[in-house]
């Protein structure tokens, strides 16, 4: 009989530290400011790739079972709930929960204006285009690729607070640049004995994603803009969640855990939809049934390719992952040069969601750069944080950076994403919003450097519904300057782009029109504290 070794939860920044997986759920991050990741990544089991016929909640099951040490009866029924296709229960709009649409193709040599930004080119082979898709991840409840997680999280933290004979209210504190804070409200809002506080950059976000935050019944939930950008409000979290057993701390006998993809249980979700496109090319008969494809990115905080990783890891034949990132190219430029360097101007830009200066998760990819003895590898992520939270920069050896050299990087400044936006609709009637277009520059890029290229079908993760970001698209779409437009107008410029393009606005998004804003609070950084504690703290 085969044996199955049980996936643990160390830190990436000690070995020493083991959890299991209810645990690692409920405590959100190690109490050493590190990251919890498996102790081993376990292999895809061979019918997620080659059973004909799975629903997606079925794929789930056999790409996220090996992480759990629960029982089917436990964990299988959480995730037939989160991806049901009951029209009166579903979380999701198409049935699919993630459909892979083609988008055209890539050409070797294409030229054209969207030039800007820099790249590191695929490795080069023989062929001469590649099939380009889009795997849609947005059709959740607030339209963007965090619902798909974030629809199972809530009961999954459920589960494993009764596991752990956890009573007293859990607060999930987290810090979004837009989409998380609302997935996380629309998942986790309203389960019982579950609070959450929502805190988001007061300037750094689109009015629709604000809207949904600010919009949501207070009952249980603290929603506030903090005055900076994410980086701050993720450091503010990070911090709380660092000093919470301090005798002195605010926090100190509140249980915390958290929503963003610090928390391991938010990204393994994120592994199943990876699996779900190399199914959907290959039973469509795009690839053989050995047969590899490479993955675009827009990435902010690291975990959604992270996932993708990780898929990789397990056996599913991604051959490259491609990092895609707006000004704010700090990822781009740590994959080309092996510097993480913060020392940078921050820029504010059409993909807010992707303005972000510290990466959260590529903790997680430092710590398995450094191989499976995780004595060494927890030792050396350490060091590097430690130089990062010091000096603000760190460098890998050049041994390092090939044990990553699977990834590639590129980037898009706001024009280059508004042309992008333009051709994939003219070129393809396909609508993209800005953080999606971002990817497919990149990947446009990425062919436009030569005449040779391994013509494998390359797959863009479409984060987020064009409608969520109406003035981008609008631009692209018309010709007009972004600045052409009026802030605070998102939700009747989204009903012009719906009329414009013959496309439905998302009901989750037409909805807003009639809500009221309930949550009003900007904070500084001085004062965010004294209110999450005072929310913390005060009668559920």
């Amino acid at each position: 009989m085969l044996m199955v070794m049980e996936v643990r939860y160390t830190s990436t920044r000690n070995a020493g530290i083991s959890r299991d997986i209810a645990d690692a759920i409920v405590q959100g991050m190690p109490e050493d400011g590190g990251l919890f990741v498996p102790s081993h990544i376990p292999a895809l089991r061979p019918e997620a790739r080659f059973e004909p016929k799975l629903t997606y909640a079925d794929l789930a099951w056999l790409v996220m079972s090996p992480y759990f040490d629960w029982s089917e009866t436990e964990l299988r029924p959480l995730l037939a709930k989160a991806y049901s296709t009951d029209g009166g229960r579903a979380n999701f709009t198409v049935p699919e929960i993630a459909p892979l649409v083609p988008a055209g193709s890539l050409e070797p040599g294409e030229t054209g204006e969207r030039s800007a930004g820099g790249v590191r080119p695929l490795e080069r082979g023989v062929g001469e285009g590649a099939p380009l898709f889009l795997l849609e991840l947005f059709h959740g409840k607030t339209c963007a690729f965090k619902d798909i997680a974030l629809s199972l999280l809530g009961d999954v933290l459920r589960v494993s607070l009764d596991k752990r004979g956890v009573r007293e209210p859990v607060l999930i504190l987290t810090a979004t640049s837009g989409d998380t804070g609302s997935a996380a409200l629309a998942g986790l809002g309203g389960q019982q004995g579950i609070r959450i506080a929502v805190i988001y950059p007061s300037e750094g976000t689109s009015e629709i994603q604000r809207l949904q935050m600010t919009s949501v019944p207070r009952e249980g939930r603290f929603v506030t803009g903090l005055r900076g950008n994410f980086d701050d409000a993720q450091r503010a979290v990070k911090r709380i969640f660092q000093t919470a057993s301090a005798s002195d701390s605010p926090f100190k006998g509140i249980r915390l855990s958290s929503a963003n993809s610090i928390n391991i249980g938010r990204l393994l979700p994120q592994i199943v939809y990876y699996v779900k496109a190399w199914r959907d090319l290959r039973f469509s008969g795009v690839i053989e049934p050995e047969g590899s494809f490479d993955v675009v990115v827009p990435s902010g905080n690291f975990g959604d390719i992270l996932a993708a990783k990780y898929a990789k890891l397990m056996g599913l034949p991604i051959r490259r992952l491609v990092c895609a990132s707006n000004s704010n190219k700090i990822l781009h430029d740590f994959f080309t040069t092996g510097v993480y360097d913060r020392h940078r101007e921050f820029s504010k830009t059409l993909s807010p969601s992707m303005d972000i200066l510290v990466s959260s998760n590529l903790e997680r990819l430092l710590y398995h750069t450094h191989g499976k003895d995780a004595a060494v590898a927890a030792a050396r992520t350490a060091e590097l944080m430690r130089e990062f939270e010091t000096v603000g920069r760190f460098e890998l050896t050049s041994a390092h950076r090939a044990r990553i050299s699977d990834f590639s990087a590129g980037w898009a400044d706001d024009g280059a994403t508004i042309a992008m936006i333009r051709h994939m609709w003219q070129e393809h009637g396909v609508l993209v919003d800005p953080h999606t277009a971002v990817a497919c520059e990149v990947a446009h890029k990425q062919w436009r450097g030569g005449s040779e290229h391994v013509a494998v079908p390359v797959v863009v993760a479409a984060t987020a519904s064009p409608f969520k970001f109406p003035i981008p698209c609008l631009s692209a779409l018309q010709g007009l300057s972004p600045a052409t437009f009026k802030a605070g107008e998102d939700l009747e410029l989204a009903r012009q782009l719906s009329a414009i393009t013959g496309k439905p606005m998302p009901k989750a998004i037409a909805a807003l029109e009639h809500t009221k804003i309930l949550h009003t609070a900007v904070a500084e950084d001085a004062t965010l504290v004294p209110s999450l504690a005072a929310f913390a703290r005060s009668s559920p």
